[in-house]
C-alpha cells in the first residue's frame, strides 16, 4: 500500500516552523495548486499556533510512504 501525503510549512509570528500535513492527497497536486492552498491559509487567517497566526510560507514537501504488511495472523 502506497501513501501520499502533503506537508505545509509555514513560519508563524514567533520565527518557528509550522507543519500542517494532508493525508491522502492527490498524486497529481501542483506546484501552483500548493501554493495558492498555502497563500489561501494565511490570507483568510484558519489557523493560529501556539507561536502566533502563520505569517508566511517556509516550505512544502509531498511525502511517498509504502507500507508492505507481514501475512502474521
Amino acid at each position: 500500500m502506497t501513501e501520499k501525503t502533503i506537508v505545509f510549512i509555514f513560519m508563524n509570528q514567533s520565527g518557528n516552523n509550522v507543519r500542517l500535513t494532508i493525508e491522502n492527497a492527490r498524486e497529481d497536486v501542483t506546484d501552483a495548486e500548493v501554493r495558492t492552498g498555502m497563500e489561501t491559509i494565511i490570507a483568510r487567517n484558519i489557523f493560529e499556533s501556539s507561536g502566533g497566526n502563520l505569517m508566511s510560507i517556509a516550505g512544502a514537501e509531498r511525502i511517498t510512504r509504502t507500507v508492505e504488511e507481514f501475512a502474521v495472523k
